[in-house]
């Protein structure tokens, strides 16, 4: 058996395993792609506001007012999206997590988000999970990912051409010729078209089910050196004090403006138990999360501990932090997501086209039995 042969092999059932799921996460990414800008459209009544020329309200504020929407939750983060969009305050018990948004300069309600009901999140979850407990959903998604990009190298493997007289067919389709070999074309050439950018997308996409991804990424721009180490939170004794988490978290989003006056996005996570500290995180574009500057904030009087700017980051943990963005395609804004969208519409055809060659060959096989 030659070496293409074997890779043949592999690549025919790597795929048959893997197909399905290899389906769904691409077409499930194909629609969260532009959900934001969709959402704008959708639920512009309490996503959007009027730009004021005042400052946001406090976090405190915002946090109190849901608190007296729903007693029973407790306030995890607040976060401001923009000049003309609206801050969510995100809140969790033990039945349901509740997004509540708010006008940030008035402070007046808006609506009240449940992630379980939402279509896009459902979606994420799908694409993330596959609808099932994330420990289990994040490995069949993480598996079915590590055999796409076995299947991409191959299949180039496969699709490399044995002459030069092939190399003009082996980048074109033969839309002439008969329905399976337009089919076989297609799988092969939009396979190889798409095959860096598929290969980026799926890399990053591994780094939400797997630790050591990110590990590697970051030791590859590095060239070693411990992520652990370069993101650890700073960790305090509370017991020797009285928290004051609502004065803490209002300075620490002052502080942090201050830090960042040019920076468009915000958000403050808020002490939930003894030992946590006020931390905050300041980007440089709505609804772009990368390119972030983090600040950590004593729980008692919100005074500055640590802080850890996007340029003062080395360049192993800006890529890791990057990630999001360059899955998504958010990095290069409305050209990325393009981008993003139609490579992950062209891959989800992959495991359909190369199932029809399967089967097609089959048959054959089959009749001259």
């Amino acid at each position: 058996m030659s070496f293409k042969t074997k890779i043949r092999f592999l690549h025919k059932w790597l795929g048959l395993i893997s197909g399905l799921i290899v389906f769904i996460v691409c077409i499930t990414g194909c629609i969260f792609c532009f959900h934001d800008e969709i959402k704008d459209i959708t639920r512009k009544e309490w996503r959007l506001v009027e730009p004021q020329n005042k400052p946001f309200l406090l976090p405190s504020v915002l946090a109190e007012k849901a608190k007296e929407i729903v007693p029973k939750n407790k306030t995890s983060m607040v976060a401001y999206y923009g000049k003309n969009r609206s801050a969510i305050v995100y809140t969790y018990s033990d039945t349901e997590n509740l997004y509540l948004y708010f006008n940030p300069y008035t402070g007046q309600y808006l609506k009240t988000e449940n992630p379980k009901t939402d279509f896009f999140i459902i979606i994420e979850y799908i694409h993330l999970y596959l609808l099932l407990p994330d420990y289990i959903g994040k490995h069949v998604i993480g598996g079915a990912t590590i055999i796409f990009v076995l299947l991409l190298i191959s299949g180039i493997i496969q699709w490399w051409p044995k002459r030069k007289s092939d190399i003009k067919r082996s980048f074109t389709i033969k839309w002439n010729a008969k329905w399976r070999r337009v089919n076989y074309d297609w799988h092969n050439t939009s396979g190889f078209y798409i095959a860096l950018i598929a290969l980026i997308l799926a890399i990053t996409g591994l780094t939400f089910t797997y630790e050591w991804v990110g590990d590697g990424i970051y030791k590859t721009f590095n060239f070693g050196g411990d992520k652990a180490i370069e993101t650890k939170t700073p960790v305090i004794d509370t017991t020797k004090f009285k928290i004051n988490s609502v004065t803490a978290i209002d300075k620490a989003f002052a502080q942090t403006q201050k830090l960042q006056p040019k920076a468009e996005m915000f958000f403050i996570m808020i002490p939930q138990q003894k030992g946590d500290i006020v931390s905050t995180g300041a980007y440089p574009h709505t609804l772009r999360y990368d390119q972030q500057s983090n600040y950590y904030f004593h729980p008692s009087d919100g005074k500055l501990i640590k802080s850890q700017t996007f340029d003062n980051k080395t360049l192993g943990l800006q890529v890791v932090e990057m990630n999001y963005g360059i899955h998504t395609g958010q990095v290069l804004d409305l050209p990325g997501k393009i981008l993003a969208f139609t490579v992950s519409l062209l891959a989800s055809a992959l495991p359909v086209t190369g199932f029809i060659i399967w089967f097609g060959r089959r048959k054959k096989s089959k009749k001259r039995a």
